[in-house]
């Protein structure tokens, strides 16, 4: 199994590139400042393996183990700029993976709650964002359950492909916030999905919105043996 990079610099080659790389977002469409200049200050590579941190810079998606990724960084980019929120918004992310997105959350000023659903990444990456500073609170649960005790949510990010949409995780969504998940969709493709926007307008009305697709691993099914 992968671990993270073991040498933390970052140098001014890695900023160099990390600065090619948000150049190269906003020629795809990032247009949110704020979440350029969070990503800026996350040093991708720190959340990759020591063989591919030279490809760190890249816009692909690498294995980290677990039968998981870190996501290519314009899916990152696209799936923080779509909860359109400010900083010190209560925020959900389900699937810590390497941690990245939910370093880039923390970088945004977030209040980040994250749950992991594979046990050997929770007890990789939780301690490894300790070390680097990023605080969050990191459980070890599933992502179909959401995390009720400290709902409501102003946003929701789901960084895995999900067969529909968890009724928990609605339930658990603030008036006016907003849930981004990449559903299952058939057209798009084998092992691709829409990513979805979902907005509560009140307590029984939401509004759903597509932005594209995309390709992610899938959210392993329910289980009702993890907390939640």
């Amino acid at each position: 199994m992968s671990t993270p990079a073991a040498n933390l610099k970052d140098t001014y080659r890695h900023k160099g590139l990390r600065k090619a790389l948000l150049g190269k977002l906003r020629e795809m469409g990032i247009a949110d400042e704020g979440v350029l200049d969070a990503m800026d200050r996350v040093p991708r590579h720190h959340f990759m393996d020591d063989a591919f941190v030279h490809f760190a810079y890249d816009n692909k998606a690498f294995r980290i183990g677990a039968g998981q990724t870190i996501s290519h960084p314009f899916t990152v980019a696209r799936q923080t700029e779509l909860l359109g929120l400010p900083a010190g918004a209560k925020v959900l992310e389900i699937g810590t993976g390497s941690g990245y997105q939910c370093a880039v959350l923390v970088a945004m000023g977030f209040k980040v709650h994250s749950i992991e659903r594979q046990k050997d990444l929770y007890d990789r990456t939780t301690p490894f964002l300790k070390r680097l500073g990023y605080r969050a609170h990191c459980y070890y649960g599933d992502g179909y359950k959401g995390k009720k005790a400290f709902a409501p949510f102003d946003g929701i990010l789901v960084t895995c492909g999900a067969p529909h949409i968890p009724e928990a995780l609605l339930g658990q969504l603030a008036i006016g916030g907003k849930l981004i998940i990449p559903l299952d969709d058939a057209s798009a493709g084998e092992g691709k999905q829409t990513m979805t926007e979902v907005c509560r307008v009140d307590e029984g009305t939401f509004t759903k919105q597509t932005h594209g697709t995309f390709a992610f691993v899938p959210m392993l099914a329910a289980r009702s043996g993890l907390s939640g």
